[in-house]
C-alpha cells in the first residue's frame, strides 16, 4: 500500500512545487562516487557515477536513476534517490545521458528522447559484464520516457535481472508535453530549456563542425521548433511529429511486463494527466499508476519531514526494495 501524498501546505499549486523541487537547496550524505563509463554504440559513451556498496556484491540490487531534459546526474533528485538506496543497501549507478554533466565529449551526438537502446547496453553490461543479478531502473521526465520505453520495447523477453521500472512524471507523449510547454503560463519552462538545448547545440558544434550544419538556429522558440529543425533532420526524422510519434513511450507502454511504478501529478504544468489516460496505462496489471492531485513536475514535497519530504524518492526506495525482497 502506497502512502497517500500530502503536499506541503505552502505547494498546492503545481507551478510553486515545480519550482520549488528545482530551487530548494539540498543537502546530501553521499560518499564520492566512481566515475564509470558505458559504451552504448561506436562512438559513444555514458558516464556513470556509482556508488558501490563494499564489497561490489554481484547478488546486492543496482538501481540506475536516469535523469530528465538539461538535467544531469548531480540533479537533486538523482542525489536524493542515491542517498536513500544507499541506505537501503542498494549499489547506486547516477547516469548521464548523452552530452550531460561533464560528458559532451564522451559522443558526438545529441541526446535525444528516442534512445532507450542506451539504457539497454547499459543494462546489458550490469548484467553480462558486472554479473549483476538484480538491476532496477528509476527516470524522472524525459528519462522516464526513456525507460518506460526500454520496458515496453522488451516486452516479455526483457532479462530476468531486470526487476523493475520506476518513473516520475514521464513525458511518455512528447507531441502533448510540448503542447503544454507553449501555454502561456509555461513560457518560463520553456525559456530555460530552450536555451539550455540552444547552448548546448552551439557547444557541440564546436567540437564537431564536420557534423552539423552551419549557421546559428536563432530563430528557435520553442522545444517543439527545437525538435523540428535540429533534432528531427540530424536523427533521419520527417520532422518533430514524426519523432514525437517514434520517440514516446506511449507506443509501446502496453506492451511492459517488467513490474513498473509509474508516478505522476495532476497538477503537471507540462506533463498533461491526460495523457496517461489515454495511453490508458492503468490497463496493464504490470504497472502500478499512482497520480495524486499535487504534485507538480517531479516535485512531491510532502509536508511531512524526514525520509518522506521528497515522498517520490521514497516511494522508488520503497518499491525497488519490496520487489528485492520477493526475489
Amino acid at each position: 500500500m502506497i502512502p497517500e501524498f500530502e503536499p506541503h501546505p505552502l505547494l498546492t499549486n503545481g507551478h510553486a512545487m515545480t519550482i520549488a523541487a528545482a530551487l530548494v537547496p539540498r543537502r546530501f550524505d553521499l560518499a564520492p562516487a566512481e566515475e564509470r563509463r558505458f559504451r552504448v554504440d561506436e562512438e559513444t559513451f555514458l558516464l556513470g557515477h556509482c556508488h558501490w556498496l563494499p564489497g561490489r556484491k554481484k547478488d546486492v540490487p543496482v538501481l540506475v536513476v536516469v535523469h530528465g531534459l538539461e538535467g544531469s546526474s548531480d540533479s537533486n533528485y538523482t542525489r536524493g534517490i542515491a542517498e536513500k538506496a544507499f541506505r537501503r543497501s542498494f549499489h547506486v549507478l547516477r547516469l548521464n545521458q548523452r552530452n550531460c554533466g561533464p560528458s559532451e565529449e564522451l559522443t558526438p551526438t545529441l541526446y535525444n528522447s528516442a534512445m532507450s537502446g542506451d539504457y539497454r547496453a547499459v543494462l546489458e553490461e550490469l548484467v553480462n559484464v558486472d554479473g549483476f543479478e538484480q538491476v532496477f531502473f528509476a527516470g524522472y521526465s524525459m528519462g522516464g520516457n526513456l525507460v518506460t520505453k526500454m520496458a515496453g520495447e522488451y516486452g516479455a523477453d526483457a532479462p530476468r535481472a531486470l526487476r523493475g521500472v520506476c518513473t516520475v512524471c514521464p513525458a511518455i507523449d512528447l507531441a502533448a508535453c510540448s503542447a503544454a510547454l507553449e501555454r502561456s503560463e509555461n513560457y518560463l519552462y520553456q525559456r530555460r530549456f530552450v536555451n539550455g538545448l540552444l547552448s548546448r547545440y552551439a557547444r557541440k558544434r564546436k567540437m564537431s563542425p564536420q557534423r552539423y550544419p552551419e549557421g546559428s538556429p536563432r530563430h528557435i522558440r520553442t522545444v517543439r521548433e527545437f525538435d523540428e529543425f535540429v533534432i528531427a533532420p540530424l536523427f533521419g526524422y520527417r520532422g518533430a511529429n514524426d519523432y514525437y510519434q517514434q520517440a514516446s513511450a506511449k507506443r509501446v507502454v502496453a506492451d511492459a511486463r517488467v513490474p513498473m511504478l509509474l508516478i505522476t501529478a495532476q497538477d503537471d504544468p507540462f506533463v498533461p494527466y491526460s495523457s496517461f489516460l489515454t495511453a490508458q496505462i492503468s490497463d496493464n496489471p504490470c504497472i502500478q499508476f499512482v497520480a495524486p492531485t499535487h504534485g507538480g513536475h517531479c516535485g512531491f514535497i510532502s509536508k511531512r519531514g524526514g525520509a518522506e519530504r521528497f515522498w517520490a524518492e521514497q516511494r522508488i526506495v520503497d518499491f525497488c526494495d519490496r520487489l528485492r525482497e520477493q526475489s
